[in-house]
């Protein structure tokens, strides 16, 4: 999952990108209005948080532009206000959720959660694939009985390709969902992680179920067709 933080207090952007990415989030980041806003429109995020009062254009500008755009990605305000005239305001102009600072990083999560599970309702918990189960929710995976612990990039990799269970997913698409938008997209690491998941997921188990597409890129499903 790919999350936009638009957030110009460095210590509360700071904690959000290290807490955000130990929970297997790609993170982008920028501390003013007009970057964020730019990213927000030009870009494809799972969600966004965004602080209100921001430098250069403020957030109720940026909901208020990227809902005339009908982007419809998920928002959650955070704001030092805590005047219900401006929890309104936000909501109004599109807001999906709203908390004030100071707040705990662990119902941000909760809330961040819920939205993406808002946003998904066609996929169930957990994702099934043969004897594979990725608990979206508990952030845990299992083949038949056996739990396998993943790091937190292997397991936003395997939730990606469950989600898109059966479709071909290019080296690119992988790069922008899982990583943040500061790695090369020259590099390797796409590969390189796909090793490292096969070995942990595939490895000792049968049916093999993520298969390399020479040329086009991965995909996860049960059988080689």
């Amino acid at each position: 999952m790919r999350v936009l933080v638009i957030e110009d207090e460095p210590g509360v952007a700071s904690f959000l990108k290290k807490g955000l990415r130990e929970a297997s989030y790609a993170v982008d980041l920028t501390d003013n209005g007009i970057d964020g806003l730019h990213m927000a429109v030009t870009e494809t995020y799972d969600a966004i948080v965004l602080d209100l009062m921001l430098p250069g254009v403020d957030g109720f500008t940026i909901l208020r532009d990227v809902r005339s755009r009908d982007i419809r990605t998920p928002v959650i305000c955070l704001t030092a206000r805590d005047a219900v005239d401006d929890r309104i305001k936000g909501l109004d102009l599109g807001a999906d959720d709203y908390l004030s600072k100071p707040f705990s990083f662990s119902e941000l999560l909760a809330r961040l959660r819920a939205l993406l599970r808002r946003g998904q309702e066609l996929h169930a918990n957990p994702i099934t694939v043969t004897d594979l189960q990725v608990d979206v929710v508990a952030r845990s995976v299992h083949r038949g009985d056996i739990r396998i612990d993943l790091s937190p990039t292997e397991y936003a990799l395997l939730e990606y390709l469950a989600r898109s269970a059966g479709q071909v997913l290019s080296r690119t698409m992988i790069l922008e969902h899982v990583w943040d938008m500061n790695h090369d997209p020259m590099t390797n690491v796409v590969d390189v992680h796909i090793n490292r998941l096969r070995k942990k997921v595939d490895n000792g188990f049968d049916p093999q179920l993520i298969h390399t597409i020479r040329g086009a890129g991965y995909v996860l499903r049960h059988d080689t067709i």
